[in-house]
């Protein structure tokens, strides 16, 4: 009979706060096993030293490298991948030897821990339990003695590696949040918070819960002294408090103004290469931007701009609110992909103006975007090169027979057509629907164009026939271009349609 292994979560480092459970298990196992950076000096191994047997067999496993190059011929992560195959070996003789072996991890054992690396090797293998431990982030909010969020907020745990506007961002979307693995990214760290107006609530904690504990405000700490065992931590607000707080007041009415202005724009399909210097420029003098939350994502943060995201079917809410706050005076973008005036937000805004006399005022620029029709033609050749049309096969703001009836004409006037939303997972049979009305007018071998993602990570370009179309591998990150009789097959794959016709 083989072992049993456990993940036993040892806490932030005061020994008082290993569980009861833990103490146990450390006190009768067989083999004690826990991890070291280089120097071979465990701090798991130092919250519980106390509670290990002498008889207890210690395995330490010193990674081979921290930071800094390595010999290995797959670099860092080639090295990592070695040394936790090794490990696990040497953990697994002991298991098959029917020993119980515990492996020690600070903090919890499946957050942010050495251990989990050995569990994916381990536990489909060996009788497994994990034992929970207090974290890391619990102990630094004890430490500031803060709340970090209350009632619906939402609480993010991010990294300190990540890109600075990318940290930005997230920290902007408000909520409370922890900041791990700091040390060398903490001045990038700081920038972040600042780029998202959060710098003054911010606290620095460093080695909580244990002797060495320090805490202040992040503005106040000296970047070049932080260590890697810290973590910066963002309260969330008080959201029913604060609710709260605005019905007791009694608030002036808005003073509404009679020059108000909404920018709309279209961000493009995908890369930032192909957002238009105009756009860049109009973001970068707006106080808000309002947008469906992936695209609201694209937007660089910076000190002082509020974001407002929404979901995928509330574009006339989500313009509302727009021009609201636009009729008060600020100054405001509404983002949209690819352009803001093709199936965008662009008509949603003017919807709601209609809709409301109060936004009459206001006055609406609509910043043109590359759409992407424009980004797939470009990546397949010049599809588009003759007459054609644009059509999205929703359903959802029109009626199915209506699309037929315009498939149905777009393919007698023998134009090329660029479909939009293709398909979706509640919608599975639209494309096969298009496909059989297309071919009515088109000959089998008329040439399509699948661009998938294209301009992001996974882009993918599929030149096939209308006969070869296959509906089941469209979705909704797909944009189709279907050919006309006039649209060709260069030698080299390229498609291109005429601009004549004869």
């Amino acid at each position: 009979m083989t072992g049993r292994l456990y993940g036993v979560g040892v806490g932030p480092g005061d020994p008082e706060l290993v569980t009861l459970k833990a103490a146990r298990l450390i006190r009768d196992a067989d083999v004690v096993a826990y991890h070291s950076g280089t120097e071979g000096r465990s701090i798991a191994r130092t919250i519980v030293a106390d509670l290990i047997s002498p008889d207890a067999t210690e395995e330490l496993l010193i990674y081979p490298v921290t930071t800094g190059r390595t010999e290995h011929p797959l670099g860092y992560y080639g090295a990592i991948e070695d040394f936790y195959d090794e490990s696990a070996e040497r953990l697994g003789k002991h298991l098959d030897a029917g020993r119980t072996v515990v492996v020690l991890a600070e903090g919890d054992p499946l957050f942010y821990s050495s251990y989990s690396y050995l569990h994916d090797r381990l536990a489909d293998r060996y009788p497994c339990d994990i034992v929970p431990g207090v974290t890391s982030v619990s102990a630094a909010s004890a430490a500031v003695a803060r709340p970090i969020s209350r009632h619906e907020d939402t609480f993010t745990v991010l990294s300190g590696t990540m890109a600075v506007p990318e940290l930005a961002r997230r920290l902007a979307d408000g909520g409370g949040a922890a900041i791990m693995k700091l040390g060398r990214t903490f001045a990038g760290v700081r920038e972040a918070l600042r780029q998202a107006g959060r710098l003054e609530d911010a606290w620095y904690v460093e080695r909580a819960s244990t002797g060495r504990e320090r805490r202040l405000p992040v503005s106040e700490v000296d970047a070049d002294a932080v260590p890697y065992f810290s973590m910066v931590l963002v309260p969330g607000p008080d959201l029913r408090a604060d609710a709260a707080q605005r019905a007791r007041t009694v608030l002036p009415e808005p003073v509404v103004v009679t020059n108000g202005r909404l920018l709309v724009v279209g961000l493009g399909p995908g890369p930032d290469r192909w957002v238009t210097p105009e756009v860049t420029a109009a973001l970068a003098e707006v106080d808000h931007v309002v947008g469906y939350g992936p695209y609201l994502d694209r937007v660089p943060q910076r000190p002082g701009l509020q974001r407002h995201a929404s979901g995928n079917t509330v574009e006339v809410d989500r313009a509302s609110f727009a021009l609201d706050l636009a009729r008060r005076g600020m100054r405001v973008a509404v983002v949209s992909g690819g352009d803001a005036g093709v199936f965008g937000m662009a008509s949603a805004v003017y919807e709601a103006v209609v809709a409301n006399e109060s936004f009459a005022e206001v006055t609406v620029e609509v910043l043109p975007g590359v759409t992407a029709a424009q980004a797939v033609a470009a990546r397949a050749g010049a599809p588009l090169g003759g007459d054609y049309a644009v059509l999205s096969l929703s359903d959802r703001l029109k009626p199915w027979e209506l699309v037929e009836q315009r498939l149905h004409a777009i393919g007698a006037g023998d134009l090329v057509l660029a479909i939009y939303n293709p398909a979706s997972r509640s919608r599975r049979d639209q494309v096969a629907r298009m496909k059989l009305i297309m071919l009515e007018h088109r000959a089998p071998e008329t040439p399509v164009v699948v661009g998938k993602q294209v301009g992001r990570d996974g882009e993918e370009l599929i030149i096939t026939t209308l006969d070869d179309l296959d509906p089941e591998t469209i979705d909704m990150s797909c944009l189709l271009i279907v050919g006309s009789s006039q649209t060709r097959l260069t030698a080299a794959g390229g498609v291109w349609t005429s601009r004549s016709h004869p």
